[in-house]
């Protein structure tokens, strides 16, 4: 029931912005999804379903994840890791670098936040190219914890950026 009214929520809400941020680019915007309450509550909520009783805390990634991760912390009463871009993270950290379609990026993350063996629950907006993910997961294990599984509202099939994290349990809400 939750996935129905997640996809319903997303087809009804979400909105597709043509040349954004540049041209050729159809950017998918969840912005009214999150601002909808019962919205935001069944797209948490299909988040986790597939999860139930795999994971400890949950993590999200900088800076659309972070909403879906602290409202899925909430909704299963566990805690939230923040997976965060450079020089936003106050005590030593872990860093990953990346590539993106269009250069390179890094995340850190507090490597003491959790105990080791954590198991962690990443949640995220996108799954495009895979490399943010792919980063996040490999932040997650330099840390000690394991990757019970990663959680997405929207997969863009052509991207193909599963094939970036093989052997992952990934659940999208929607591919497109």
């Amino acid at each position: 029931m939750s996935l129905d009214a997640a996809r319903e929520a997303l087809e009804r809400l979400s909105r597709v912005i043509p040349d954004f941020p540049s041209p050729g680019i159809s950017f998918r915007d969840l912005t009214p999804v999150f601002a909808d309450g019962p919205a935001l509550r069944a797209v948490t909520d299909a988040l986790l379903e597939p999860f139930a009783g795999r994971y400890d805390v949950i993590a999200g990634v900088e800076a659309r994840g972070f909403v879906l991760a602290a409202s899925a912390a909430y909704a299963s009463g566990r805690g939230v890791v923040m997976i965060r871009k450079p020089g936003k993270l106050p005590r030593a950290v872990l860093s990953e670098d990346y590539d993106l379609e269009y250069g390179s990026a890094t995340l850190q993350v507090h490597d003491d936040e959790l105990p080791k063996g954590t198991r962690v629950l990443l949640i995220d907006d996108v799954l495009a190219t895979g490399g943010t993910l792919a980063a996040s997961c490999s932040l997650i294990e330099r840390a000690g914890w394991t990757v019970a599984g990663i959680g997405v509202v929207l997969e863009l099939s052509a991207l193909a950026g599963a094939n970036k994290l093989p052997g992952r349990d990934i659940q999208s809400l929607q591919v497109v």
